[in-house]
């Protein structure tokens, strides 16, 4: 989370992706961060809490904050950040990644793996 905090925040006003063409890969890394952090701190989650918590509940945790803190970043983006914009489409990005990150998670759980 503090790589995405961290990614989502700072300027990279002066770096050059003119070699890099193509079209929404900002959504696509925006899903992707999201997806992962859903199904490693579902992951993690249920790891500390063995006993207390099921995969399946650390999952719906994660996947609940997941989209709270996309939401949250992007409204800070948008209110307190000069270079960095808050976006609807982001968010939605977002969303849809911490989604099918729980998704992951649901079929991990389904196949018994964990």
């Amino acid at each position: 989370m503090v790589l995405i905090t961290s990614l989502s925040l700072f300027s990279f006003k002066g770096v050059s992706t003119s070699g890099i063409n193509i079209p929404h890969l900002d959504k696509l890394v925006h899903f992707t961060f999201y997806f992962f952090a859903t199904i490693l701190g579902g992951l993690s989650y249920k790891e500390i809490y063995k006993k207390e918590q099921s995969l399946l509940s650390a999952g719906k945790i994660m996947l609940l904050f997941s989209i709270v803190y996309g939401m949250v970043i992007e409204i800070i983006q948008y209110s307190f950040t000069e270079n960095r914009e808050g976006d609807f489409l982001d968010f939605l990005a977002n969303s849809l990644g911490a989604f099918l990150g729980f998704l992951v998670i649901k079929h991990l759980l389904s196949k018994r793996v964990f």
